[in-house]
């Protein structure tokens, strides 16, 4: 049963929802425009914030939704807090790697939000309001996501010590930083776009719907 909660958690991480909701709105693929990812900032950048809204609480939802179900449900002869912080990673593997949109995924910031709530909600809260001051200070979300990964790991450790949930948000972390890797090299490069930046192109398109 652990495995099957383990695979089950990397189908509901599987669900993109930045391309779901963009093709039920309407919206050019985000993952042809932009920083083409499929995710909630790339979604913005149409200009449409209630896209953007939903597809950051459908991919933070679904994090929470596979950590919560394999607490509430599937019941294992493993223990609880092993078995969460597989299914934590697994989820977030799927939104990166997603077996329902050819493996080309998000780069895992809302569903990793949605783990952190699930295990924690003071775990979330003090990474979420890292995001938060890093981006109101300086407008980019991946600057903002990637110094969240950092202290994660640190916020959980301060909260459980050596955990299984300090192991599972450690890589979580580390898979964030990963996926990261070229937009680490567009801050070096002062390249980066900024949150509130329209793409062009998609702008366009949504002048003509």
């Amino acid at each position: 049963m652990a495995i099957a909660a383990v695979l089950i958690a990397y189908l509901i991480g599987s669900v993109s929802f930045a391309v779901v909701v963009s093709r039920a709105m309407g919206l050019p693929d985000p993952r042809s425009f932009g920083s083409k990812n499929p995710g909630a900032t790339n979604v913005l950048r149409t200009g449409r914030k209630v896209a953007a809204g939903l597809t950051l609480l459908g991919d933070c939802g679904k994090g929470w939704l596979a950590v919560f179900l394999t607490d509430y449900i599937f019941a294992t002869a493993v223990p609880p807090v092993y078995k969460m912080s597989l299914v934590a990673v697994a989820v977030v593997i799927g939104h990166m790697y997603p077996v329902f949109h050819r493996f080309q995924g998000g780069k895992g910031v809302s569903a990793a939000l949605g783990v952190l709530l699930a295990l924690n909600g003071w775990l979330a809260l003090g990474t979420l309001a890292t995001w938060v001051i890093i981006a109101f200070f300086f407008r980019i979300s991946s600057l903002a996501a990637l110094i969240s990964a950092v202290f994660a790991p640190f916020f959980c450790f301060l909260l459980y010590g050596v955990h299984p949930f300090t192991a599972a948000v450690g890589v979580i972390s580390l898979l964030l930083i990963w996926r990261h890797k070229t937009n680490i090299r567009d801050l070096l490069a002062g390249t980066e776009g900024k949150i509130d930046e329209r793409e062009g192109g998609a702008a366009e398109q949504q002048k003509g719907n």
